[in-house]
């Protein structure tokens, strides 16, 4: 595969989610893979700019390689906030062109934009010269009725005129009106052949596939065509399955860690956090997945969901719920 010639190594990323990708679960998700490349949720250009950036910034070093992920359509302001990510140390910075809600598309942010390939094109020119770090696109195949791979193809070839070298295509067009943002994740048929075809167009792009991928067999079977796979609620809800990432698409001879030694690796974290007064569930509710099909993984997320949310919650609410599974 041809690769972009930058220093990130996307080979497998797990993907922007909002309320999920968080500091605190990505703190996790670097305990169970150093490699993957990690995406914040979206922020919006003007959270940062009229707000306490500090505040939508801010990160554990141990977090990167993180890429930020924006919000916007007006390219002065895409541009003064990438520069912020770079300023913040950020690996990468990552347009939002995915994202069906109706709340973003009534400030022209996410897939509606995708009708509108110049003024994405222009975005993402501004960004690109404002910082010396990858500026990058995650976009649908399409959406409503502009949904045919001509249209597709034609969104590409205008956007790439900006410079931009990095594609994570959803393999699923949006349908904004009439499904929800849950429904706009399962409802349009998944279509992976035609984000082949871009590669195969465009072999000079980094082109990554998103959507529906639940297995390292179905990865490796996506990597035969593409650059990388990005990953969303199957690495949230079975976060095991990064402890296997370092090793099968890193080249790492390292052990894989296992599942209650990546929970007690948190504890540190934990105890720092709650010490500044974040809340244990704040915490600990990305880790209930931790046990997924395992024995005693009911057990470990009944546990967790009815006590870390309690005043004074500890971290012995984590280790009385590691007892519940077996070693």
């Amino acid at each position: 595969m041809t690769i972009a010639n930058n220093t990130l190594n996307r080979r497998f990323t797990v993907a922007p989610m909002m309320d999920w990708t968080d500091k605190h679960c990505r703190y996790f998700h670097r305990i169970l893979s150093q490699d993957a490349v990690l995406y914040t949720e979206m922020v919006t250009t003007g959270a940062l700019i009229h707000a306490d950036p500090d505040r939508f910034l801010c990160y554990n070093k141990e977090e990167q390689p993180l890429a930020l992920q924006l919000g916007g359509s007006n390219a002065a302001e895409l541009a003064q906030c990438s520069k912020m990510a770079e300023d913040y140390g950020y690996n990468e910075v990552n347009l939002n062109v995915g994202c069906p809600s109706d709340r973003v598309q009534n400030n022209m942010i996410g897939a509606c934009l995708m009708a509108h390939p110049q003024i994405v094109a222009d975005c993402l020119e501004q960004m690109q010269a404002a910082v010396d770090i990858p500026v990058t696109i995650k976009h649908r195949l399409g959406i409503d009725d502009m949904d045919s791979y001509d249209a597709l193809k034609q969104f590409v070839e205008t956007v790439r005129k900006s410079g931009c070298k990095v594609f994570i295509i959803h393999a699923r067009k949006a349908i904004l009106q009439g499904l929800s943002p849950k429904e706009n994740r399962d409802v349009p048929p998944l279509k992976y052949d035609w984000v082949y075809r871009i590669k195969q167009e465009y072999p000079e792009l980094e082109v990554h596939i998103n959507g529906g991928i639940k297995t390292i067999e179905e990865c490796h079977t996506h990597l035969q065509h593409v650059d990388g796979v990005m990953l969303g609620r199957e690495a949230y809800q079975n976060p095991y399955l990064l402890a296997e990432v370092d090793q099968t698409f890193y080249g790492r001879t390292t052990p894989m860690i296992g599942r209650k030694q990546a929970a007690l690796a948190m504890i540190p974290y934990i105890e720092t956090q709650l010490a500044q007064g974040v809340s244990l569930n704040h915490i600990v509710r990305h880790m209930l997945g931790l046990f997924h099909a395992q024995r005693g993984g009911k057990q470990f997320r009944r546990y967790i969901s009815e006590n870390a949310h309690k005043p004074g919650a500890s971290i012995e609410v984590l280790l009385a719920a590691l007892e519940r599974v077996p070693d």
